[in-house]
């Protein structure tokens, strides 16, 4: 430590003294060092054009990593690749090569390069073109977004030897319009596809169905482009890959690029109240950490687990450093915030006028933000591959790194947290998407109607082709000539279907302080609990009211305001079955997976004091109720479980179960927490029997719960080991849920619940 300043020099020295701190010692539950690691090397394959080397060379690359070459060979033999490493790896090379070495050799081959946001995409498209600069050859890189001026689309389409998009502009912007791409389509060689783990769930349900109308276009204009795909470390890269594109792959996963020594730190706040198992604030632990790295100059991203987190994390920082640093130097980055101040902050970031940065996952992909030193993460960010990247964007450069996962009070955040060889010795969770959900694959069969008529015996997707094309007649939507369905409609359905969202429209937030601006926006699943009218919701660290909520017109109308409190909403959930598709019965309990409707409605919300966090009040939430019709996975008991208990103490007993189980679900899932809901009924609407459901939060049902029924008796053993290990003496945040929730006994109870359903875990599978 300099002792003029009071404080540390390095990255180095204060990780040498933190771990000896008193006022941090005690809540580092494990501290797990990675030391750096050495490139392996691989000499430029003999095929490389020597213009393209000689630029390499240039830049003070006289060799590729292993992974890279391999990949190389690969793609020159023919073959799909899907190339998986951690970040900074070098993944870019990858692709690049291949396609620069194709462009030198055919002047009229073109790519596709597609990536899951336009930041990433501005990004890869200077990359491109500073190589392309230092060739002197005359190829064309352009990205085409929703940001691309209309007099640049023309040339765009007309020129572009390397068009970069997303997926979002490829489904409504460029398949639509075909026609107007012929020379892309027709000599179309590369499809790039970055980040393939972000395609998951409904987002990689969609995608997966975008990529079936790209390759039908394709072989409507005669061309067999090859898949270049790079992932970072999933547990099923090679099955998730040939799900999205339905071709066979070849998998490269053996990482030859180096790394910097790497401290992950397990961080637990500390306990505050014994008996009912109450720890500070992880928000609270996380801003002390963030603010001793930013004070002692080491640039620092925080990642947290939602918007509101965020924007209270930022409130927080903002205050206690900007004596040292000023406001803007402190920044808060999310979905929402208008495009213009994204790529500020990423700028700002960049050239290290940005000291620190608070993020929702969105900062979690490959940007390049420059040599960010470390990261806290408040709260586990939900999966062990989404923990790896966020820790990934501190030591970018080869350097050293320090990572903080500070655990908040929920199960899974405590169960991982004293479970470090869980999470170090597991492989990552499996992406999973589901390209025939009805709901999703006619949404796209209308859009690839559009785009070219169907023809009899033409495939897409699964075997409903036929009865959807039947469907869409009788309803109008489609004209059948002989063997041709035709689009017949007006207007082009692309426009009408988000990628993002099973929920068609977001609401759009008007801040009416000084005028009227559009500020940010919600999806719609979201609006009931987070814009409802006396919300409080938080922009760039500035607090807004909601006084009016449009529900019709889908818009929010917001005016600042100072208050020292935020909002929490209450959601209301009604569930019916509608459908068993699989089941499996034991001695102590059945097992089901199907179809259901729920009705959800928010009824009322809670005003939170800041950095108390006490509840201060609370009003009613007006609003219509929401139909959900989806799939899940439950489980029913006998009737004479708990015999000798009330019917208060099943419902206290089932609640327990609950938190518990949604909570360490994630660890079987790639998927945000949010994505599955649980629902427990003291007497299920067709059983008349104490049942806990879990549900995807998709219409249609994205195959969550589905991977929930398989991993059920593996998902109950889990529950138990957490509520056995847990330290409070009734129940508390991180096992059962807190006494006000699941009374005095709520821990027993759940306890004894689940002993019942352990009695027997031979099942006898009906399907």
């Amino acid at each position: 430590m300099n002792r003029l300043t009071g404080k540390f020099d390095s990255l180095h020295d204060l990780i040498a003294e933190l771990k000896e701190m008193p006022q941090f010692k005690p809540q580092i539950t494990h501290w797990h060092t990675i030391p750096a690691r050495e490139a392996k090397y691989a000499e430029f394959p003999g095929q490389i054009h020597n213009k393209l080397k000689q630029v390499f060379l240039d830049r003070g690359i006289a060799s590729l990593y292993t992974h890279q070459a391999e990949s190389f060979g690969e793609i020159v033999k023919g073959n799909h690749v899907v190339t998986v490493t951690p970040t900074a790896s070098g993944k870019t090379l990858c692709y690049n090569l291949p396609v620069l070495q194709r462009l030198l050799e055919d002047d009229s081959a073109r790519a596709l390069y597609m990536f899951p946001t336009k930041a990433l995409a501005q990004d890869q498209v200077a990359e491109v073109n500073e190589i392309v600069n230092q060739l002197e050859m005359d190829i064309k890189a352009y990205t085409y977004d929703g940001d691309t001026a209309p007099t640049a689309r023309q040339a765009i389409r007309n020129a572009g030897h390397i068009v970069v998009t997303n997926p979002d502009m490829l489904h409504s912007a460029i398949l639509p319009h075909h026609t107007k791409w012929v020379k892309l389509f027709e000599n179309l060689q590369f499809i790039v596809i970055d980040e393939l783990h972000t395609y998951r769930g409904v987002f990689g349900s969609h995608v997966a169905n975008v990529l079936r109308r790209l390759k039908r276009i394709c072989n409507f204009y005669g061309s067999n482009p090859q898949f270049i795909c790079t992932s970072a470390t999933i547990a099923n890269p090679k099955e998730h890959a040939e799900r999205l594109l339905e071709q066979k792959v070849s998998l490269i996963d053996k990482n030859g690029a180096p790394a910097g020594e790497k401290h992950v730190v397990f961080y637990n706040p500390p306990v505050v109240n014994q008996q009912l198992g109450i720890r500070r604030s992880s928000v609270l632990e996380s801003q002390k950490l963030a603010s001793l790295l930013l004070k002692n100059g080491i640039q620092t991203i925080v990642f947290a687990r939602s918007r509101v987190r965020v924007e209270i994390l930022l409130t927080y920082l903002q205050d206690q450093t900007k004596n040292e640093f000023g406001a803007k130097s402190i920044r808060g980055y999310r979905g929402g915030y208008l495009p213009k101040q994204r790529r500020e902050i990423e700028r700002g970031l960049r050239n290290g006028e940005i000291r620190g940065v608070v993020s929702t996952n969105a900062l979690e992909l490959g940007i390049d933000i420059g040599q960010l030193q470390a990261c806290v993460m408040n709260g586990y960010p939900g999966s062990i591959a989404s923990t790896w990247q966020q820790s990934g964007r501190a030591g970018r450069r080869q350097e050293s790194s320090l990572t903080f996962m500070v655990a908040s009070s929920n199960p899974l955040d405590q169960y991982i947290i004293q479970n470090p060889k869980f999470f170090f010795e597991a492989t990552p969770e499996e992406a999973r998407i589901e390209a025939d959900n009805l709901l999703i694959l006619i949404d796209h069969i209308k859009c690839a109607a559009y785009e070219l008529p169907f023809e009899k015996g033409e495939t897409f997707g699964g075997e409903t082709l036929l009865e959807v094309l039947e469907f869409l007649t009788e309803e109008k939507v489609l004209h059948q000539v002989e063997d041709r369905w035709y689009w017949m409609e007006q207007s082009f359905p692309a426009h009408n279907i988000s990628l993002r969202s099973a929920a068609q429209e977001n609401f759009i937030i008007i801040d009416m302080t000084e005028g009227s601006r559009v500020i940010g926006e919600v999806d719609r699943f979201s609006a009931p609990t987070l814009i409802h009218e006396e919300a409080i919701y938080i922009h760039e660290g500035i607090q807004f009211q909601v006084e009016k909520l449009d529900f019709e017109e889908k818009k929010a109308f917001v005016r600042k305001v100072d208050v020292d409190y935020f909002t929490d909403a209450n959601l209301a959930v009604q569930l019916k079955v509608l459908q068993v598709d699989k089941q499996a019965e034991t001695k102590t309990h059945d097992l089901q997976y199907g179809e259901v409707t729920v009705n959800a409605k928010a009824t009322f919300f809670k005003k939170i004091k800041y950095r108390t966090h006490e509840n201060i009040g609370s009003g009613p939430i007006h609003l219509p109720e929401e139909e959900l019709h989806t799939s899940a996975y439950w489980f029913s008991f006998a009737e004479d479980i708990l015999e000798n208990r009330s019917k208060n103490d099943l419902q206290f007993a089932l609640l327990g179960l609950s938190n518990v189980l949604v909570h360490i679900a994630p660890l079987y899932l790639m998927c945000d927490p949010m994505d599955i809901r649980v629902v427990p009924q003291v007497k299920a609407i067709h059983t008349k029997l104490p049942t806990i459901f879990f549900y995807d939060r998709y219409p249609g049902g994205v195959g969550l719960s589905e991977r929930l029924y398989d991993v059920h008796h593996e998902l109950i053993q889990q529950a138990k080991e957490l509520i056995q290990g847990c330290t409070c003496l009734s129940g508390c945040p991180a096992c059962v849920g807190p006494i006000e929730e699941v009374g005095l006994a709520g821990k027993e109870l759940a306890l004894e619940l689940l002993s019942t359903l352990m009695i027997e875990n031979n099942t006898d599978s009906v399907h």
